[in-house]
């Protein structure tokens, strides 16, 4: 184990916007250290969303993240030479990074021409309760409600 926890370290908040939330999904999206890429990238897909949708798309993409969210999630856990998946609950910051990589990752899987166009469809289907970050949640979600029956093996 370790002798202490690891500090967390003080986001600065992006330009635009002024929200420290929007420079961590940013941190995630970039790529080879192209910070200014992934902003260009993150503002214009938040453009788009406002297009397609005639709300405001920051907070499209803030209840698109809320709606994404996982609240339990499975572990594996050996007990007795049989390997069980225990659902347990997940701290917030762990919460708020699985929703961020899982719209970042099915948005680059999508088929749409660049990647802008990508995060905003992947940001307006998950409002939406559809697309594959949606349907993410969800399988976590049954695996969990699955396997309720062993949370008695957790700590």
């Amino acid at each position: 184990m370790r002798r202490r926890q690891a500090k967390k370290h003080a986001l600065i908040p992006d330009p635009r916007f002024n929200d420290t939330d929007v420079t961590y999904f940013v941190n995630n999206l970039m790529l080879q250290g192209k910070k200014s890429t992934a902003f260009k990238i993150f503002y214009s897909a938040i453009d788009k969303v406002t297009d397609r949708t005639g709300e405001d798309g920051l907070e499209q993409w803030k209840t698109a993240v809320d709606a994404i969210t996982p609240n339990v999630e499975v572990r594996s856990r050996r007990v007795g030479g049989a390997t069980f998946q225990i659902p347990h609950p997940i701290r917030d910051s762990r919460k708020r990074s699985m929703a961020v990589k899982w719209i970042i990752s099915y948005a680059r899987k999508r088929n749409e021409k660049t990647m802008a166009d990508r995060l905003a469809a992947e940001i307006v289907a998950a409002n939406k309760g559809e697309g594959n970050t949606f349907k993410k949640k969800e399988d976590t979600h049954r695996m969990a409600e699955a396997n309720k029956a062993f949370s008695h093996f957790r700590f």
